[in-house]
């Protein structure tokens, strides 16, 4: 396995999103790592990002059109900052087709968060 980078965060095999970084309990973060996940989590700690992020993960074959997302209580506008804050963190990726964004969540960013906070090791 070759290591790459995806989103700007260490993984092993992109296509497989395995993340490299170590759990918390394995030592101590480097100011550089702390600084990029705060990021993430920092997007991810407003609720209705939150519910974005969420609707955008569960939403059937991984990919959500903003049409189809936007009915979490706050005005289009918002909802596309809010998506850009998501996007900008890493935590989502967007194609677009014609008039329409489509939004996917980052494995591999996920999958390094995920890592991250995994304390069982």
């Amino acid at each position: 396995m070759s290591k790459s980078k995806v989103d700007g965060l260490p993984v092993l095999d992109a296509d497989a999103a395995v993340p490299c970084c170590p759990p918390l309990t394995a030592g101590e973060l480097s100011p550089e790592d702390a600084e990029r996940m705060a990021v993430m989590f920092k997007a991810l700690s407003d609720p209705v990002r939150l519910r974005l992020f969420s609707k955008v993960a569960s939403h059937a074959g991984g990919e959500a059109c903003v049409c189809d997302i936007s009915d979490v209580g706050v005005s289009q506008p918002t909802v596309s900052h809010h998506l850009k804050k998501l996007k900008d963190a890493g935590l989502l990726t967007s194609e677009r087709r014609g008039t329409w964004v489509y939004y996917q969540v980052a494995p591999s960013v996920v999958a390094a968060m995920a890592a991250m906070l995994d304390l069982r090791t």
